[in-house]
C-alpha cells in the first residue's frame, strides 16, 4: 500500500465535501453516496430533524450495521475453529 492519499469531492445532502483517504476513490463515491441515501431515507421520516441529529441518528445505524456484521463475523470465526484444529 502506498503512502499517497487519494483525493475525491462528493456530495451527501446537498452539501459538497473533499474526502482524502487509502480507499480507492470509487470506493469513496459509493460510500458517500450510501450516506446521502441514509441521509435522505431519515430526513423523509421525520422532516422536523435537524441535518445534525439526521447525521447523528444515521452514524448509529450505520454502527449497529457493522456491530452485527462484526458478531457475524466472530460467531463464523469459532464455528470454523474446531474445522482448523482438525486439518493440524
Amino acid at each position: 500500500m502506498s503512502d499517497e492519499q487519494n483525493r475525491v469531492d462528493v456530495e451527501i445532502y446537498g452539501e459538497r465535501y473533499t474526502l482524502v483517504g487509502d480507499a480507492s476513490p470509487e470506493n469513496m463515491v459509493k460510500m458517500s453516496k450510501e450516506v446521502d441515501e441514509k441521509m435522505r431515507l431519515v430526513l423523509q421520516r421525520n422532516t422536523r430533524l435537524s441535518l445534525y441529529k439526521a447525521a447523528i441518528l444515521v452514524a448509529l445505524n450505520v454502527m449497529e450495521e457493522l456491530y452485527n456484521l462484526r458478531e457475524e463475523y466472530e460467531n463464523l470465526v469459532k464455528m470454523l475453529e474446531p474445522e482448523r484444529k482438525k486439518k493440524k
